[in-house]
């Protein structure tokens, strides 16, 4: 056994016996873990049993401590109805999805069933778990600080990994970038999933910085974001470009208004300083025809997506109200049917947006964009507040869900996997702090009304007051 192994087995038995003392910090441990879930010494099963690993094991024992435990911190399951519900018809569009996948599998008979069920069901509801728990007991300001500073940190794990397995001078080269990029397998999340979810960190933690009085802590938060911009670049995925511009355009007209003059700094600067990812965020424009003209090759540009997109539009069509169910792509034939004219696989639409329609149609599609919907307003809400951890909280949220859903145009799903389970712990993070700033907003109004009880000398116990929490 080597010495990596052990200490890992040393760090998943601690957490476990932790957990019935302190299954939130446990679960904070976790949350960590992501940052090596598939690292190359990551035990990817135990005694040959599917779905048996050190994480599974390690969130049973987390989850069943906060099943035990949950009264003994008074804990009450107080989610808003309306987030209930539509998190259950989110979970009824997914079951629903699978179970027509499951019944009919016409061009995905070579899937076996074990993992037909792992994948596309256990593993989907899997992901969002752990952000449920951190939203049942994330009640104190010192354990939302907790959740923002390992969300922080696993993300910046990951750009380390980045950092360390690609060549740094890819950044000045496109033909470089586009051929180390697939390193970022061995670190377990694809390159394109990589480049959206640290285009989001960078932003978050710029955000983070707005609970930081100290200097020094500012610079170090400031020197962490240009690593995860660093890792972002070396990843070359193209998606993740777009978001980081779009997400970053968006809080800055949301928040930072002031900082939209350095726009064209920014457009001069990166090419002259990353000449490699400016060019492979390019790719496709400018070529040369046959004539000697400069054009744009779609099909470049987009990597086939928009060769394709009409014929998904056409498949929505002929169902629209129900879709197909999961991996409509491939169950209709649709995939196949590609792959015999273009010579090219696209096992999924490549668009998040055109995936659910064909998969759910419109009356699945209608709950899941209402429950985004929602939480990137409850997000922005938090972000525009006056509180500075409101701030860090719905900046962090924010960042993470726009990144994903700028993102979400050239690739991404709304059906949860690994490389979002921090994106849905911001999540529900950002609606525990809305939910508990409410709150302290209605005891205030109370206590504003009830005039035998003078204002000043009233506590209001909320994560978001200004007494707890300082502007």
């Amino acid at each position: 056994m080597s010495i990596r192994l052990a200490a890992l087995y040393i760090y998943i038995v601690v957490l476990l016996a932790y957990a019935w003392k302190d299954w939130f910090k446990s679960l904070c441990g976790l949350i960590l873990l992501m940052a090596v879930i598939q690292h190359e010494d990551m035990p990817k099963t135990m005694f040959g049993i599917q779905g048996l690993n050190t994480w599974n094991i390690l969130f049973m024992g987390i989850f069943l401590a906060w099943l035990f435990t949950r009264s003994r911190e008074n804990l009450k399951w107080d989610m808003p109805r309306l987030i209930n519900v539509l998190l259950l018809m989110y979970l009824g569009v997914i079951l629903v999805g699978f179970l027509r996948a499951f019944y009919d599998r016409s061009y995905i008979e070579y899937y076996p069933t074990t993992s037909l069920v792992s994948e596309e069901l256990l593993n989907t509801v899997k992901w969002v778990l752990p952000g449920i728990l951190l939203f049942d007991g994330c009640r104190t300001r010192r354990r939302v600080i907790m959740v923002i500073v390992c969300l922080l940190v696993m993300y910046f794990l990951i750009a380390i990994q980045v950092v360390n397995r690609l060549p740094l001078n890819a950044i000045f080269s496109e033909e470089i970038i586009s051929r180390a990029r697939r390193n970022c397998s061995d670190i377990g999340y694809s390159p394109v999933d990589i480049s959206v979810f640290l285009a989001g960190t960078f932003w978050a933690m710029i955000s983070a910085q707005s609970m930081i009085q100290k200097r020094k802590f500012k610079a170090l938060v400031i020197f962490a974001a240009f690593i995860v911009a660093l890792g972002q670049m070396l990843t070359g995925g193209r998606a993740g470009y777009i978001a980081w511009i779009a997400t970053g355009f968006t809080l800055c007209l949301l928040k930072w208004r002031k900082y939209l003059v350095l726009a064209p700094v920014v457009v001069i600067l990166l090419p002259l300083l990353f000449p490699g990812v400016v060019g492979r965020m390019l790719t496709g424009f400018g070529e040369t025809d046959v004539t000697g003209q400069s054009v744009v090759n779609d099909y470049a540009v987009t990597s086939g997506r928009t060769l394709i997109w009409p014929y998904v539009i056409e498949r929505i069509y002929d169902s629209p109200l129900i879709g197909y169910g999961r991996l409509a792509m491939q169950r209709t034939g649709l995939a196949y049917k590609l792959m015999m004219d273009f010579g090219e696989s696209f096992p999924h639409a490549h668009n998040m947006y055109l995936e659910t329609l064909i998969d759910n149609g419109i009356l699945g599609s209608i709950p899941i964009l209402l429950f985004w919907g929602i939480l990137v307003l409850y997000a922005y809400r938090l972000f525009k507040s006056d509180n500075r951890l409101c701030v860090a909280v719905g900046g962090l949220s924010l960042s993470m869900m726009l990144s994903q859903l700028f993102a979400g145009m050239g690739s991404q799903h709304f059906y949860p996997e690994e490389s979002m389970l921090g994106m849905w712990a911001a999540m529900f993070l950002s609606l525990r702090v809305y939910l508990e700033q409410k709150r302290a907003q209605m005891n205030i109004i109370a206590v504003e009304e009830d005039w035998n009880r003078p204002l000043l000398r009233q506590s209001v116990a909320s994560v978001c007051s200004n007494e707890t929490i300082g502007k």
